[in-house]
């Protein structure tokens, strides 16, 4: 599911309150001579969007092409915003500027990995009826350029009832979802959404509805749905993962395997979601994929970001992706392999039948892997199988045969060919040693002239998939 987006690359307007995120990071040893609190001894400080540009970095760094709408002070903070934004290559020409506005900025004190205190400098304050009227303006002539919309609402006056109302109505003009992370009581101003992201505390709120168990949240997510008009209701449960109700509530258990913060874990959320609906994933897709991006950014400290190969490996890493994951397409297998050789990574390139499984299969590939650092195996296609060893093989069919051998600890990738011989497939990957067994001594091996080094591997004795299948016709 995740390897496509590599190639797609949505637009996406974000309208909602900028702010900055300012980080002091030291250690503390001692404690305070003048009262019971922790001295930081502070070693650097840095600065980076936060609010609704932690939303843009994230979707910047999945590399959504993205813009931001918003209301910012004529102040240092703003400045400090408009780099921060050019330096991530948000698009900023649509950003109205008042001088009766501070910008937000909150700055946290992390001292062993552990946020100890913050403190925030804002205007939080209503946008004024000119700014709303500009805002709305601007909006409508920019909306029809974008795939999606996403709100997203910290609560500082920029997403005022008339600026969300007039958004939701002129994106529907268009045929334009728009998705909401929500604030305050009053879930009202965002009737008519694609959906809203709220977690559990700030659901239970809008809805009245203690949320403590299944049939709680059900009604919760029923009574989301139905007062905003949304195509669909979801809650982020923190720890225990997302939940949606589209006929039926579906929970996305979590997938963290550490967490160190979570603050900017629901701009993750929200702009992955953002990315995953724009390019068309269905709301159970969308769902899975904004449940691994937080697993990751929960891992990180501060306001942190995840790109697709992040998403991919921490996938892979917590076991949650099927063989499937390994087995690639020749597009995508080279695209890997090209990102594998941009880091020095040598790559080994094998074939064969795989027909079944057994310990000479297992030890030779275990050999074939120690020569580099990837190792590509290309199984025959059942057709190619009948071409090599007759019309009574394979026993076990290319998807039951790729399977087993993408779950190998010692395999990278899988890929199929048609072919008699991989030839055309190893011309393609010029691997840096191609690897075959040793009863190819003193022959000539298909696609040896397109390798770096060719390597014969010796077979254990008497194993193989033409002996099994004797002993169990015996």
């Amino acid at each position: 599911m995740i390897e496509k987006f590599k190639k797609v690359r949505p637009k996406i307007l974000v309208v909602g309150d900028l702010m900055i995120d300012k980080y002091l990071w030291g250690e503390c040893s001692r404690i305070s001579p003048e009262a019971p609190v922790q001295v930081i001894d502070v070693s650097s400080e840095s600065e980076v969007l936060g609010g609704a540009g932690n939303v843009l970095n994230n979707l910047t760094s999945l590399g959504v092409e993205t813009a931001i709408l918003s209301v910012i002070g004529d102040c240092d903070i703003s400045k400090n915003l408009k780099s921060l934004l050019a330096s991530a290559k948000v698009n900023e020409t649509h950003l109205i500027t008042k001088s009766d506005r501070v910008s937000s900025k909150k700055t946290r004190i992390i001292a062993s990995h552990q946020q100890v205190v913050r403190y925030d400098i804002e205007t939080s304050k209503n946008i004024d009826k000119e700014s709303e009227l500009e805002l709305i303006t601007i909006f409508k002539s920019i909306v029809s350029g974008y795939d999606l919309i996403i709100l997203s609402d910290y609560g500082k006056g920029v997403l005022t009832e008339k600026v969300t109302t007039a958004i939701i109505k002129e994106s529907a003009k268009h045929g334009i979802k728009v998705i909401a992370d929500p604030k305050g009581d009053d879930y009202s101003k965002y009737f008519g959404a694609y959906l809203l992201t709220p977690n559990k505390k700030e659901a239970s709120i809008a809805t009245g509805v203690k949320i403590q168990d299944k049939i709680s949240l059900l009604n919760a997510l029923k009574q989301l749905k139905s007062d905003c008009n949304l195509s669909f209701s979801l809650i982020t449960l923190s720890d225990e993962g997302i939940a949606y109700l589209d006929k039926n509530l579906k929970i996305h258990p979590t997938v963290a395997r550490e967490v160190f913060d979570v603050t900017g874990a629901g701009d993750t959320v929200i702009a992955s979601l953002g990315y995953a609906i724009a390019a068309n994933l269905n709301i159970d897709e969308a769902v899975q994929f904004a449940n691994l991006a937080a697993g990751v950014v929960v891992g990180k400290i501060g306001s942190a970001t995840v790109t697709i190969d992040e998403i991919i490996e921490y996938q892979h890493s917590i076991h949650q992706s099927g063989c499937e994951e390994n087995i690639l397409s020749l597009d995508s297998l080279l695209s890997e392999i090209n990102k594998h050789r941009n880091n020095s990574k040598r790559i080994v390139f094998t074939n064969g039948c795989f027909d079944i499984l057994h310990v000479g299969h297992v030890q030779y590939l275990h050999q074939a892997k120690k020569l580099g650092d990837i190792l590509i195996v290309a199984i025959n296609s059942d057709n190619s199988v009948k071409l090599n060893k007759g019309p009574s093989r394979p026993i076990n069919s290319f998807e039951d045969r790729a399977c087993i051998i993408a779950s190998l600890e010692s395999v990278d990738y899988v890929i199929k060919f048609e072919e008699e011989t991989p030839i055309n497939l190893i011309k393609k990957i010029t691997p840096d040693f191609l690897v075959k067994g040793g009863d190819y001594k003193n022959k000539q091996v298909a696609g040896q002239d397109f390798a770096k080094e060719l390597v014969l591997i010796d077979f254990v004795s008497g194993k193989s998939t033409t002996n099994i299948i004797k002993q169990i016709k015996k």
